[in-house]
């Protein structure tokens, strides 16, 4: 191979590793968000509680997206 097809090949790879690397993110604030709604459905009194640790959770859960994308642009 030569090294124009090299340096395609590492850049598709690039893309669907940050693309695999997004999937655990989004599970991630799926879950999050989910028991949230459950735990509202289950005591509404304690929804101001749940939704401020919700949105707690669901950045660091985006945190991991972000480091992602840092790294892609780090090992450039």
């Amino acid at each position: 191979m030569d090294t124009t097809t090299l340096a395609a090949l590492s850049g598709n790879i690039a893309t669907v590793g940050y693309g695999l690397a997004a999937i655990g993110p989004g599970i991630g604030v799926g879950i999050v968000v989910g028991k949230a709604i459950e735990g509202i459905s289950r005591q509404p009194e304690l929804q101001g509680r749940l939704q401020t640790q919700m949105f707690i959770g669901i950045a660091f859960t985006e945190a991991l997206a972000l480091i992602g994308i840092a790294t892609g642009f780090i090992f450039r």
